[in-house]
Parts: C-alpha cells; sequence; structure tokens
C-alpha cells in the first residue's frame, strides 16, 4: 500500500517510528515532514497528506500531532478527504469498514508507540463494508460539496 505520512514537530518521533513499523510491514511509505523538532505549524503537513490522498498519488495517509485534533480537523478541510482521530484499535478499524476513512490521525501525546502501531495496522486491515454506508458517505460529499 502507498502511504503519505506526516507530522508536526511533536509528533515527529511518533512519525518516524510509524514509518519503519509500516515499512517493515511491506507499505510504501512517503515522509511528507516534518523532517525535525523544529517547532512549526500542523496545518501545512495536514495540507500536504490530505492533498495526495485526495488526488490518489496514495492509498492512504497518516497524520500526526500532539493530540491529532488540530491535523484531523485541518486535513478534513480537503475535498474528499475523510479523517479520523483514533485512540484505540476498534474506531480505527470502524472508521475504515463504516466511513471509508482514507486518513488516519494520532496524538503523541495521547497514545503510545506500540498502542499506535495497533491502531494503525487495524486501521489498515479494514476494509470498507459498502452498501448501507454508501448512502451516508454520499451524505459527507454533499455537505462538502454544498460548502464550497
Amino acid at each position: 500500500m502507498k502511504i503519505a505520512i506526516g507530522s508536526d514537530h511533536v509528533g515527529y518521533e511518533l512519525k518516524e517510528k510509524l514509518k519503519e513499523h509500516l515499512e517493515k510491514n511491506g507499505h510504501q511509505v512517503t515522509d511528507m515532514g516534518t523532517y525535525d523538532k523544529e517547532r512549526t505549524d500542523y496545518p501545512v503537513f495536514a495540507k500536504k497528506v490530505a492533498v495526495a490522498v485526495s488526488e490518489k498519488s496514495f492509498d492512504r495517509g497518516i497524520l500526526v500531532c500532539s493530540t491529532g485534533v488540530g491535523i484531523s480537523i485541518s486535513a478534513n478541510k480537503v475535498r474528499g478527504i475523510r479523517a479520523a482521530l483514533c485512540s484505540e484499535p476498534y474506531s480505527a478499524l470502524r472508521s475504515r469498514q463504516h466511513n471509508n476513512s482514507n486518513v488516519l490521525a494520532l496524538g503523541s501525546d495521547v497514545v503510545g508507540e506500540g498502542l499506535a502501531m495497533m491502531i494503525v495496522d487495524n486501521w489498515l486491515s479494514g476494509v470498507y463494508e459498502g452498501e448501507r454506508h454508501e448512502k451516508r458517505i454520499n451524505m459527507i460529499a454533499d455537505i462538502e460539496n454544498e460548502n464550497t
């Protein structure tokens, strides 16, 4: 799977560990920054990853900031992005199965390294179930289209 990954300075260390974990599991990972712990702004990296996923250059995206809140809000401003902020594996799986999430957001101050890897693995293993959920996905897209 082709995965775009990004973080701000607070999420940098977890992003680096996730990148290694993903590559070890056979995924093609492209790091869209930040590349160090120097203070930066999460919307920059949320936009880079979200645009790349929305343009279909990547299958999925993963974003990390301190809580995951700001970076997920930012990513969700990009048309076609359904970014899910998850702090445990069950929600991550369901976000794929029911919401067809294409970006996962994590909070590095909220989840530890081991839990983050479980969340990512569950999210990546999730398969969108379609059918009854498709109506809701279309409703979300309609809201997005009404406000542009």
